[in-house]
């Protein structure tokens, strides 16, 4: 579900990651970028592209540290 809203709204995925100030960086990539897409301009795709790239990254990005603290707990605990 993270990924399909990284994918549609960027800037709504980062924001939910916990991120706000990446978010807002984010929405301004990403408007900039449906702006310039009505554009007959390259410019505008890839700053799209970019801005889902980002988002895509930031939520595997925090799937990442969930599993590695629960990793870190589980060895913690089994330690201690």
């Amino acid at each position: 579900m993270s990924y399909l809203l990284a994918i549609l709204v960027p800037p709504l995925a980062i924001l939910l990651q916990g991120r706000p100030f990446q978010a807002v960086f984010n929405a301004i990539l990403w408007v900039g970028g449906l702006l310039f897409i009505l554009l007959p301009f390259v410019v505008g795709q890839g700053a799209w592209l970019l801005a889902v790239i980002w988002a895509i990254v930031v939520v595997y990005n925090r799937r990442s540290e969930a599993r590695d603290r629960r990793m870190i707990d589980e060895a913690l605990r089994r330690r201690g």
